[in-house]
């Protein structure tokens, strides 16, 4: 009798030795059929994932999904920034969001202006890169300008401290957009014109690329973010999408309250006093001429009101102070 195996016996064996491992419908079971008086083996197919040991995935797909969230979130914040910093309609969209390596970034970019910053708590730095078209073009409107971008690849020393007032107000809304999940307090470090001079990670280090296309006008314009794995490292069990929606609910923290009582003290409010009221028929309204006189309901000494956005929050007295006309606050008017 022959101690050899056939190819045949060897994957029954195989096949009966699995059987007795998994569930009789396991999916990779191989299925023995006798054709021909012998034994011959059909395997169903084999489920099965590509994976990349050159771009390792370092992110599972819902820490993706809160990623995303995060910074759809700084997108929309900072439309609403820079729209009224610059005074235009400005919309920012999120493209895409992915995973590569920091050398696969750098070689997408073309001329382009870079942020770098830091964000304590976290360790590391994070790189904002904005076309020159974007940056000029956000630089003649706030020169002035009707938004016409300049044909440049530098800055002038006048320039370069208006771009970082745009920066510093882009990282505005990067700290609000993660606030649900860590209070960061990003800092810019440095401004570069070359990517050769941005090294935030070794080249073969995964990366968050966040692409963003910026619309002013008729200008479509691209701006992205990269976020080095390292950075993101130490918060990963808070990327769950379970502890984006949990903190969504939970009570301001007194540097919030701090941080919003700051930004509603530098808010400006309009404020107008009314002197009084009177009615006219629109035929003596159209026969006005200079030296006439309108009487109004307010008496001599009597209060007039001043209102704070069109809503009366305040009555006084007008009085001259300085060779100015100014109104002395006597009463608060009440909420009712």
């Amino acid at each position: 009798m022959s101690e050899i195996l056939s190819q045949a016996e060897i994957e029954a064996l195989l096949a009966s030795l699995a059987a007795e491992d998994s569930p009789a419908s396991d999916f990779n079971a191989p299925v023995a059929t006798p054709v021909g008086g012998s034994t011959s083996t059909k395997r169903k197919p084999i489920a099965y994932e590509v994976y990349d040991f050159r771009r390792p995935d370092k992110f599972s797909r819902d820490q993706l999904r809160t990623l995303q969230m995060v910074f759809e979130t700084f997108a929309r914040l900072c439309s609403t920034n820079l729209a009224t910093y610059l005074r235009v309609p400005l919309h920012i969209e999120l493209i895409s969001l992915e995973q590569i390596p920091y050398e696969d970034y750098l070689r997408s970019l073309k001329q382009s202006a870079f942020i770098v910053f830091s964000a304590p708590p976290l360790s590391g730095e994070v790189v904002l890169e904005m076309e020159y078209a974007l940056v000029f073009t956000m630089l003649d409107r706030l020169l002035g300008g009707v938004g016409k971008p300049i044909e440049r690849a530098a800055f002038t020393e006048i320039e370069k401290p208006l771009v970082l007032a745009l920066g510093e107000r882009m990282l505005m809304a990067f700290r609000s957009a993660w606030e649900s999940i860590l209070q960061v307090d990003p800092k810019i470090e440095t401004l570069e014109t070359s990517a050769q001079f941005v090294q935030i990670a070794p080249p073969s280090d995964i990366v968050i690329t966040v692409l963003l296309e910026a619309r002013i006008g008729e200008r479509r314009d691209a701006m992205s973010l990269c976020v080095p794995h390292m950075v993101i490292k130490p918060i990963t069990p808070r990327l769950s999408s379970q502890n984006w929606v949990s903190s969504a609910g939970k009570r301001a923290t007194p540097l919030l309250r701090r941080a919003l009582t700051q930004h509603l003290y530098r808010t400006t409010v309009t404020c107008h006093a009314r002197l009084g009221k009177t009615r006219l028929r629109l035929n003596d309204l159209l026969q006005l001429k200079v030296g006439d006189i309108l009487p109004l309901d307010t008496p001599v000494n009597g209060k007039i009101d001043l209102l704070v956005e069109n809503r009366v929050k305040f009555r006084g007295k007008p009085a001259v102070r300085n060779r100015r006309l100014v109104v002395s606050i006597t009463d608060v008017v009440s909420e009712e």
